[in-house]
C-alpha cells in the first residue's frame, strides 16, 4: 500500500468494555477501535464470542466473518457465570469509559452486569446496548438476527422485483447497519460528557434503527398515500427512463451496468442518447420528459441494453461516466478484493494473522486529513497480551491460579519482562517467594509492593489517576497504578 496509514486515532485513549457477540454489536465497538479507542472484547472461556465459529474454518482458526468484525480489538476470557468473574468486570468497568452489550434480552440484568448496577459502579460510564426490539415493544423480549430486523423494518417490504415476492439484501444493514448508529450515538454521549462528567444508558432496537434506512420509503408512503412499492433496480420515487441495470458482454452473473438519468439534469437524457448513436431522438416529443418516457420505458430500455451488450460493464461504466451520466458497473467482491486501488488507497488492508495468516479486508473507509487508520489483527481469545494494564490482582501465581479456576484468561507476557523483585509473602497471596523477571504486563496499586484489592480477586484492565483520566471524565482520586 502506497497511502500512508495514521497515527493515533482521535479516540486515543478511550477505552471500551465490549462485551458484544456476532455482528451488531461488533461492528459498532470495531469501528471505536479503528477511531484509536482501547476495545477489550470480553468473552466466554468456552469458545469465545459465537462469530469466531460463524462458517466453518478448519480446526484451531477464528473464523473470517470473525476476523472482518473484531479487527484491532483485544481479547480477554471471564466466566460470567462465576460471582468473581462478574466482579473482575465490574473491577474493569470502574476505569471503563463505554460498555457496550448485545445478549439476548435480559440477559446482562440477570448477570449482575445491567444498567442500574453499572452506573453506581461508575457513574461517568456510558452504557450501550443493542436488542432486537426496542424496550417497551410487545416484542420486547424476542431473539434477532439480522434478517429479522430487516423484516420487522420494513426494508424486506421494498426489497425485490414487483409483484413477486419479498427478498432479503444481501447487505447485513440489519447487524452492521445498527452497529454503525450506535457508534454515532456513543461519540455524542462522550462528547456531552465533557461537559457534564456524567455517563448515560443508550439503548437501540434493530428493527428500530432499520426505519432510518428506508426514509425514502416513507417519502413513497406519503406521497402516494399507500404502502411503498418494490420496484427491483428502479427507484421508489418513481420512474424517469432510463434507470436501471443494463446486461453488458460478455454476459456473466453479475455483467451489469447501472445507469441512472436524473429528472433534475435534462442533460443526463441528451447526453446518453448522443453517446449511444440516438441524436435523432432528442427533440422527439416522444421523448421529451421523464414522465412521457415512463410510457414507453420497455422500449427505452432495450434500446440502452442494446448499446450496453456491445461494451463490458467496465467499458460501458467509464463511457457512460466520461458523458456526464451517473453509471456503475455491478462489482463482485472478488473483483472489488482484486482491486488494486482500494489497497493503495488504505480501503483494503492486510490483516496480519497469527493462525489464519495475512487476510485483505476492508477496512475503516473514512480517511483523516488524508490517511487511512491503521488495521491490527483480531485477537485470539484470551490473547490480549497488549492490553495496558491489569491492577488489582496479586501476582502472577494468583493471575495464573485464577485462569486455572476457569473464570480468567488473559495473556500475560507481551514479550518486554516487567521486573518485579521483592521478596516475602505477598500480601493477598499464599505464596513466599521472591520474583524477578516474571514476564508479565501487571501493574499494582500502591507505591511499593502489591495489595489486595478491595474487595477479593477482581481486578481491572485499566489505569486511572496520575494525570492519565480518559478524554471526558473529570479528575479521579483513585490511587495511580505504577
Amino acid at each position: 500500500m502506497s497511502e500512508e496509514l495514521g497515527g493515533p486515532g482521535c479516540l486515543n485513549g478511550v477505552k471500551i468494555l465490549d462485551l458484544t457477540q456476532f455482528e451488531a454489536g461488533p461492528s459498532c465497538t470495531e469501528a471505536l477501535a479503528w477511531l484509536g479507542a482501547e476495545v477489550v472484547k470480553v468473552e466466554n472461556p468456552k469458545g469465545g464470542d459465537p462469530g469466531r465459529g460463524s462458517f466453518a474454518e478448519p480446526p484451531g482458526k477464528d473464523s473470517w466473518y470473525f476476523l472482518l468484525f473484531n479487527a484491532s480489538k483485544k481479547s480477554v476470557t471471564v466466566n460470567l457465570k462465576d460471582p468473581r468473574g462478574v466482579e473482575l468486570v465490574k473491577d474493569m468497568a470502574r476505569n471503563a469509559d463505554v460498555m457496550v452489550e448485545n445478549f439476548a434480552p435480559g440477559a446482562i440484568e440477570r448477570l449482575g452486569l445491567g444498567y442500574d448496577v453499572m452506573r453506581e459502579v461508575n457513574p461517568a460510564l456510558i452504557h450501550a446496548q443493542v436488542k432486537g426490539f426496542g424496550e417497551g415493544s410487545p416484542f420486547e423480549n424476542n431473539l434477532a438476527f439480522d434478517m429479522i430486523a430487516q423484516a420487522c423494518g420494513g426494508v424486506m417490504s421494498i426489497t425485490g422485483e414487483p409483484d413477486q415476492p419479498p427478498v432479503k439484501p444481501g447487505a447485513t444493514l440489519g447487524d452492521t447497519g445498527t452497529g454503525m448508529l450506535l457508534t454515532i450515538s456513543i461519540l455524542g454521549a462522550l462528547y456531552r460528557r465533557k461537559d457534564n462528567g456524567k455517563g448515560e444508558r443508550l439503548q437501540l432496537a434493530m428493527q428500530d434503527a432499520m426505519l432510518h434506512y428506508i426514509r425514502v420509503a416513507f417519502a413513497s408512503q406519503a406521497g402516494f398515500n399507500k404502502a411503498a412499492p418494490r420496484a427491483g433496480a428502479k427507484l421508489l420515487s418513481g420512474a424517469n427512463p432510463p434507470c436501471g441495470i443494463f446486461p453488458c458482454k460478455p454476459g456473466g452473473p453479475n455483467d451489469y451496468v447501472y445507469i441512472y438519468t436524473s429528472r433534475a439534469n435534462p442533460l443526463h437524457w441528451q447526453r446518453l442518447l448522443e453517446l449511444i448513436g440516438r441524436k435523432d431522438l432528442i427533440d422527439d416529443p416522444n421523448y421529451a420528459t421523464g414522465a412521457i418516457r415512463a410510457e414507453r420505458e420497455d422500449e427505452i430500455d432495450e434500446m440502452v441494453s442494446q448499446w450496453t451488450r456491445q461494451h463490458d460493464k467496465h467499458e460501458a461504466m467509464r463511457l457512460v461516466g466520461a458523458a456526464g451520466i451517473p453509471a456503475g458497473a455491478v462489482l463482485d467482491t472478488d473483483e472489488l478484493q482484486n482491486d488494486p486501488d482500494f489497497e493503495r488507497r488504505g480501503i483494503m488492508q492486510t490483516m496480519g494473522h497469527p493462525t489464519n495468516g495475512d487476510f485483505k479486508m476492508p477496512a475503516w473507509p473514512v480517511r483523516h486529513d488524508g490517511a487511512a487508520p491503521p488495521l491490527a489483527a483480531a485477537p485470539l481469545l484470551g490473547k490480549a497480551k497488549s492490553v495496558t494494564h491489569v491492577s488489582g490482582l496479586n501476582c502472577y501465581l494468583c493471575l495464573r491460579s485464577l485462569r486455572g479456576a476457569g473464570w480468567l484468561g488473559v495473556s500475560v507476557s507481551n514479550g518486554k519482562a516487567l521486573k518485579l523483585s521483592f521478596a516475602g509473602t505477598i500480601p493477598g497471596c499464599g505464596y513466599s517467594r521472591r520474583w524477578d523477571r516474571c514476564g508479565i504486563d501487571l501493574r499494582f496499586h500502591g507505591s511499593a509492593s502489591p495489595r489486595p484489592p478491595p474487595s477479593g480477586p477482581a481486578g481491572h484492565l485499566w489505569r486511572s489517576g496520575s494525570g492519565t483520566s480518559s478524554p471526558g471524565r473529570r479528575g479521579s482520586d483513585r490511587p495511580a497504578a505504577l
